[in-house]
């Protein structure tokens, strides 16, 4: 019996650590909500049966001393070693980071079971131990999230400390100036572009690559905000209502800039309504004399305008059938009504036009409300940047820099990592919008993809978070891409199926599109290819960890 159990414990330490870091991991996706967590692991079980299978049979061990369910126990553990040893190194999009609450997490799952272990060596026979140890590595499929109701009141209590601290920071730098910036989609191309175009003139602080959250913007200023700063660009973030008021609470912009309003995260904010009246809770916490900068292309920001004092409009003059993203559906379509309420965006607003896109770049004119104009030129790709660049220029003009000063600053604007990225490899060009699709990125991306002279391929997963209009929106995508594409290649076949049936329905050859179970595998099939010119390779989303 001795040598029996310490089989399992062999077994066992590394099973333990794998499936416990693994569903921590997912977790920290998750933002260590509960709910969401749960949710997420409803729609997801069958990828974690084995913890499943192994909770279950050590229960009846528990009870039954066959030596046969040892071995199915040893074979189990071994299996799960394998297995989430595996899709540790699958899960590479955003790693694990061992934050302070991760760790304080660790050391409460570690405790319980500790607590577990301890009385069944001293009370239990050893021969049923092996069944302990297969509960405890089965029971890592929700340990994390009763570690994480243990740990709420510290961790509101650490939360709260830090908030505070953040705050008296920011209350002892009275002269810095805050601009809150968000939207569905585009807020964090739009920040780097402000810190671009700003810091010329002034001294910036913005929130590092997708810190949108309360404790990540509260790390920032915790850790980068200096006496020196004068203006602090806040991306904020939101899966939830209430999630911008929050941050705005913490950070109380002085002026703001809502870049869209589109179906992204339907899955936990269940309507558009949501969706909108989350968004304008920037709007909703400025102050009087505060600016606000809307998006005039966008029909939701358009409805909710008319509800706002201060509001700075920019917009694009594109001709109605070139409107970036007009095709698709209410949620995401955009108008060339030039009218909010009573208000003529033209004449309150920045406007870009004589729009000319190519595969090297972008050129267009901005006009601002005083009538004066300046032309600019930008390395960055696609019509749909256009609009997020204007945005930026509004905002550093308001706060001084004029048009002028602004034309070699917008020639040094580059892409954001993994947002329309180009990245060079010899007779092959990899169009890098892998961070995370929607609706309207998607179709615009294709549609840049297009102004390619060369062989065009699509490589793509479709889109997610989009609640109970995912099938809709990833077939308008197939129609869309069918129309743009010379090759579609895509990555796992029930979740593709929507975009598979779209595509074929535009008359796409079906030789030209193909299913594949990883990314590695349609990648490899795109670079093998065949045909004369250059090849552009667009990846367009790449699934979170949380949806593999």
């Amino acid at each position: 019996m001795l040598i029996r159990n310490l089989i399992t414990i062999i077994l066992y330490i590394p099973a333990f650590f794998l499936a416990m870091r693994y569903n921590m991991h997912m977790f920290q996706l998750n933002g260590y909500k509960n709910g969401e967590h749960l949710n997420r692991l409803k729609g997801n079980l069958k990828r974690q049966w084995l913890l499943v299978f192994i909770f279950i049979l050590g229960c009846i061990r528990l009870f039954l001393t066959w030596f046969i369910l040892d071995i199915l126990i040893y074979l189990t553990l071994l299996l799960v070693i394998l297995v989430y040893n595996a899709m540790k190194k699958l899960n590479t999009k955003k790693k694990l980071v061992y934050t302070a609450r991760v760790k304080r997490m660790v050391a409460t799952v570690f405790t319980v079971s500790a607590l577990i272990i301890v009385p069944a060596v001293i009370f239990l026979d050893p021969g049923r131990l092996s069944g302990v140890f297969a509960i405890l590595v089965g029971a890592q499929l929700l340990m994390d999230v009763i570690a994480n109701i243990i740990n709420h009141p510290v961790e509101w209590g650490v939360r709260q400390y830090y908030i505070n601290d953040a705050k008296r920071m920011l209350r002892e730098s009275p002269n810095l100036k805050i601009i809150g910036v968000t939207g569905s989609y585009g807020k964090t191309s739009v920040k780097f572009y402000l810190q671009t175009l700003l810091k010329d003139s002034f001294n910036v602080l913005v929130t590092p690559e997708s810190y949108n959250t309360p404790m990540g913007v509260v790390r920032t200023i915790r850790e980068s905000l200096k006496s020196t700063h004068e203006i602090f660009v806040c991306e904020m973030g939101a899966r939830h209502v209430g999630d911008i008021k929050e941050l705005c609470d913490i950070v109380h912009p002085h002026h703001g800039l809502i870049t869209s309003i589109g179906p992204q995260h339907l899955e936990t904010f269940f309507n558009m309504d949501n969706i909108k009246n989350t968004k304008f809770e920037l709007a909703d916490a400025l102050p009087d004399n505060g600016m606000l900068f809307l998006n005039g292309d966008n029909e939701y920001i358009r409805e909710k305008a008319a509800d706002y004092k201060n509001v700075v409009f920019y917009r694009t003059k594109f001709p109605e059938a070139e409107i970036p993203g007009n095709a698709l559906s209410d949620p995401m379509k955009t108008s060339g009504d030039d009218r909010v309420g009573n208000t003529v965006i033209e004449n309150n607003g920045y406007v870009a036009g004589n729009i000319r896109v190519s595969q090297m770049g972008t050129d267009f004119t901005v006009t601002a409300p005083d009538g004066s104009s300046e032309s600019y030129q930008m390395r960055l790709i696609g019509a749909h940047n256009v609009i997020n660049v204007v945005g930026a220029i509004a905002v550093a003009n308001r706060l001084g820099i004029p048009l002028s000063g602004l034309k070699i600053p917008v020639r040094r604007l580059q892409s954001v990592e993994h947002r329309m990225q180009l990245r060079e490899h010899g007779l092959v060009t990899i169009i890098d919008d892998a961070y995370n699709s929607n609706p309207v990125g998607s179709k615009a991306a294709v549609e840049t993809l297009k102004l390619f002279d060369g062989i065009r391929i699509l490589v793509t997963p479709g889109m997610v978070e989009l609640g109970d209009k995912e099938e809709e929106y990833n077939y308008k995508f197939g129609i869309y891409a069918a129309k743009c594409c010379d090759y579609i290649l895509l990555i796992g076949k029930n979740r593709t199926k929507p975009i598979y049936d779209g595509v074929l329905s535009e008359g796409f050859p079906e030789d030209k599109l193909k299913v594949f179970d990883k990314l590695e595998e349609a990648l490899a099939c795109a670079y093998e290819i065949k045909g004369q010119g250059h090849k552009y390779i667009l990846l367009e989303n790449d699934l979170p960890d949380n949806y593999r």
